[in-house]
């Protein structure tokens, strides 16, 4: 059995999905694939259903009712690859702006001493391929934002190709896991910089999607902008609380010692 699952959400992927399976299945190292698809309409789930019988105890499917968001469908990804026993779970698009070759490079950032390797844009030797000046400058723009409010400073904060060594998927609470849209990707990377895990940054290029329609909406930009905001004040509160039962359980210890 591989010990690497790649989670791929989709939602009306009918072009892209199925080559993206038998270039996955192509490369030189042994990954399996879970689709979690959102009920779409196009037929995607069928053609992965027809694609499981050529690659049997590699490829699986989610298969759930309506979009209920990115970050809701890679938990459940999570929760699948944890359950099966996989030590190395990846995030990919199913769109080719993430290059499946460069799974291999995060896979190897993590068997060597990374505990999330994150596939960016923005470290020496990343880039993007095929932007509007527009998507450039709010990308960058979310980038900066995010390190300024979080001080967690990864250079690709809001990037979606990332490979997770499984105890760190073990030790976050999913439960606690609110947002759905692009916050998604940046809760997760605080909450495994929050409880001390190693990041490692990727260079890699995000090309453009070529086939398909983008999900990105402004409602997913609005949860990401105030998003980020919440989160930093709610790790002030649990650290200021945190701080205060310490305080007073070490008060508690000097007057019992008396």
């Amino acid at each position: 059995m591989s010990d690497c699952l790649v989670i791929i959400p989709t939602y009306n992927e009918k072009e892209n999905i199925v080559k993206m399976i038998q270039t996955v299945f192509s490369l030189p190292k042994d990954f399996h694939l879970l689709i979690v698809d959102d009920g779409s309409p196009d037929g995607t789930g069928k053609l992965v259903k027809e694609q499981q019988e050529l690659f049997p105890g590699k490829l699986h499917i989610l298969e759930r009712k309506g979009k209920s968001g990115l970050g809701t469908a890679y938990i459940a990804g999570f929760e699948f690859g944890l359950q099966k026993g996989y030590e190395y779970i990846f995030e990919m698009d199913c769109d080719f702006s993430h290059n499946p070759n460069d799974l291999i490079r995060l896979y190897n950032a993590c068997r060597h001493g990374a505990d999330v390797a994150v596939g960016s844009r923005y470290v020496d030797g990343g880039a993007t391929k095929n932007w509007s000046w527009d998507r450039r400058f709010l990308s960058r723009g979310a980038s900066i934002y995010t390190r300024l409010i979080t001080w967690m400073w990864v250079m690709d904060p809001t990037a979606g190709f990332k490979c997770y060594s499984r105890k760190v998927l073990e030790t976050i609470d999913l439960n606690k896991i609110r947002f759905v849209g692009y916050a998604f990707q940046i809760e997760m990377k605080f909450a495994a910089h929050t409880l001390g895990f190693k990041i490692v940054e990727v260079p890699i290029t995000f090309a453009d999607r070529v086939e398909g329609t983008s999900k990105m909406s402004g409602s997913i930009i609005k949860e990401a902008v105030w998003g980020v905001f919440k989160m930093k004040l709610k790790s002030f509160t649990n650290s200021y609380q945190k701080k205060e039962k310490e305080i007073l359980l070490n008060s508690r210890t000097k007057i019992a010692t008396k």
